[in-house]
């Protein structure tokens, strides 16, 4: 795995997760926030943390925050902050911007200003939640626009021991199968269409969420 290097801009709950979990993963962390008492809390699980102004362009730069892979900015509570920074941070050329967006006109917003992609983790925790709760086999669900979504699925009885071939989920339900997680962990990315269904697999799949309900019920 390539080692990318990260910079995480506000240490609330959200970017401490984010931070903590790349680095653990054997990324390089940069973390900054206007709070010493955060970065201290944090400064043992990740490469390296600053105290510093995000909004100003002459403490970024003098970080190299353009020399890093991606630039999450995780501002919590300070909207006006969350989004000077993005606007900043785009106007100096970061490569690639993650911005976390408390509602829905904060996201339009940084979207408008030039962030690569906006988390909105309360409503996507909420929308996992919810599909679990309706749909008991459903694991785990990623909205990847508001009419299609990834969700990984509990196979069903009925499905155990037949091919995707025979199954045909793509003409019968209209979603396409990506990956098969089987009981020992393994998965099958891009599974054939000969490959059966054993007890205990996970179905990791992509359509319509209309679709995929009928398919979760």
């Amino acid at each position: 795995m390539k080692v990318k290097q990260f910079a995480v801009i506000g240490i609330g709950r959200f970017g401490s997760s984010v931070a903590t979990q790349l680095y653990d993963m054997g990324h390089d962390v940069l973390v900054i926030d206007s709070n010493e008492d955060k970065i201290e809390a944090i400064i043992d699980r990740v490469t390296h943390g600053v105290v510093a102004d995000s909004t100003s362009e002459a403490a970024l730069r003098s970080l190299g925050i353009t020399n890093f892979d991606v630039v999450i900015v995780s501002i919590g509570q300070n909207i006006q902050a969350s989004i000077l920074t993005t606007l900043v941070i785009k106007e100096m050329g970061v490569n690639y911007i993650v911005a976390k967006a408390r509602t829905s006109l904060h996201g339009k917003v940084l979207q408008k200003i030039g962030a690569d992609r906006i988390i909105h983790p309360e409503r996507d925790m909420g929308i996992r939640v919810a599909n679990n709760l309706v749909a008991t086999n459903v694991i785990d669900f990623i909205e990847l626009s508001p009419d299609y979504s990834i969700v990984e699925i509990i196979a069903p009885d009925d499905m155990v021991d037949k091919s995707l071939r025979e199954l045909d989920l793509r003409a019968k339900y209209g979603v396409n199968v990506l990956a098969i997680r089987g009981a020992d962990k393994k998965i099958n990315v891009s599974p054939a269409a000969h490959d059966q269904i054993k007890a205990g697999d996970l179905l990791i799949v992509v359509g319509e969420n209309e679709k995929i309900q009928n398919l979760s019920r």
